[in-house]
């Protein structure tokens, strides 16, 4: 589907800050955003360019493959994410 990529990132992107206890204001300072370009990343919304995704996955010491993958459902506690970062 149309997007799906977007908002897979997003997902993803959402799941790493939430498990490192980051509010979206300070993921987006690590990462040298907007904290509403953050958010529109989160939500699906951006559409990145490549250089864009390692870029970010660069800012936060993950391989792009693993920001596009698809994200396994956390849990409670936050366990059972894929994003070993």
């Amino acid at each position: 589907m149309e997007g799906d990529l977007q908002r897979r990132v997003g997902q993803n992107l959402r799941a790493y800050r939430a498990s490192r206890g980051l509010s979206q204001e300070a993921f987006a300072e690590v990462i040298g955003v907007h904290r509403t370009y953050m958010g529109g990343l989160e939500r699906g919304e951006r559409n990145l360019t490549l250089r864009s995704l390692e870029r970010i996955a660069e800012a936060i010491g993950a391989e792009p493959a693993n920001l596009i993958a698809r994200p396994v459902p956390l849990s409670a506690d936050g366990s059972g994410s894929r994003l070993e970062m």
